[in-house]
């Protein structure tokens, strides 16, 4: 990989061989063309149909355009400095990395908590869903979710680099992580960016007793119901949001709790992979291989489209 100045950082990606980074830029490129593809159809299926124009789908949209913000604020830049051989980030390009990566990491988690509490108005006060989650409710839920991480993205970005950085400017990650960033600060100037990453630590831990808590009401409440089609519809609608928020939940908790390491493995980077790509390009197949109206509402547009052309 090629050097770099006092004005950026090396990012050492995935491997020092050209062959190998060029493999792997190679699937990373193909998980990242599914990610964007597979998010894009829902946003469209949800926002031309009309039988979709729902709280449930508002937020599978909403999270949708996250994912698609998470997944390309660090894909294209380590593909790019893959195919090119050079790791090389800039001071600029790394501050607003950082700030967009943890928007959208801390906007996942508050998305997927309101969506769970979405599902709980849906299954446990049914009869009141439609007043509970109307137009400004849905709406009101998104700008906090977005207010939230905003505020939290300057917290981390701001108390990140108010440090001074010393010694190599080699980040072992394929894009600017702010725990490898800690690393290269000078004394013990990173106690600012460890109170912020602590309380947002907490907040997230209440974002997830919520979601357990609401998730433990939603499956009293449908083994309660007598019938088996009420219960099949309902956990249809549950499940795979449940599959997204363990996936990411799992992933990115295994990464914060797992102890730092000076010289990553391939292991680490896995990890890493697993919490930052891995989610964006899974959530629309969970989305909507296991969800009929989803696949309707494509084939409608599909077919329209179709029709336009040939008409």
């Amino acid at each position: 990989m090629a050097n770099f100045t006092v004005s950026g950082f090396l990012l050492m990606g995935f491997s020092d061989k050209p062959e190998l980074e060029l493999v792997h830029a190679s699937l990373f490129l193909v998980l990242y063309m599914v990610a964007v593809t597979g998010n894009i159809l829902i946003i469209i299926a949800t926002s031309m149909d009309n039988s979709l124009h729902s709280p449930m789908y508002f937020f599978v949209k909403h999270l949708s355009v996250l994912d698609l913000c998470y997944i390309s604020v660090t894909a294209p830049k380590s593909i790019y400095n893959s195919f090119m051989h050079s790791g090389y980030i800039s001071f600029g390009e790394c501050i607003v990395q950082c700030f967009v990566f943890a928007l959208c990491a801390c906007s996942e988690l508050f998305m997927l908590t309101v969506m769970s509490y979405d599902r709980y108005v849906a299954i446990c006060l049914p009869l009141r869903y439609e007043i509970i989650m109307d137009v400004r409710t849905c709406v009101l839920g998104v700008l906090g979710v977005w207010i939230s991480a905003i505020i939290s993205g300057i917290m981390h970005t701001a108390a990140t680099f108010s440090m001074h950085f010393c010694g190599s400017r080699v980040i072992h990650q394929f894009f600017c992580d702010i725990p490898q960033l800690l690393k290269l600060s000078c004394a013990n100037e990173y106690i600012n960016e460890v109170a912020v990453s602590g309380f947002v630590a907490l907040v997230a831990f209440l974002c997830v007793i919520f979601i357990v808590l609401s998730y433990i009401q939603i499956f009293s409440t449908v083994l309660r119901m007598p019938s088996a089609e009420g219960r099949a519809k309902a956990f249809s609608t549950c499940l795979p949001h449940l599959v997204v928020v363990i996936l990411f939940i799992s992933t990115s908790g295994f990464e914060f709790l797992k102890p730092p390491s000076d010289s990553p493995s391939a292991l680490d980077i896995l990890l890493t992979i697993m919490y930052t790509v891995v989610p964006p390009t899974l959530n629309p197949m969970i989305y909507s291989l296991r969800n009929k109206a989803i696949k309707a509402a494509l084939r409608k547009v599909f077919q329209g489209r179709k029709a336009e052309l040939f008409s």
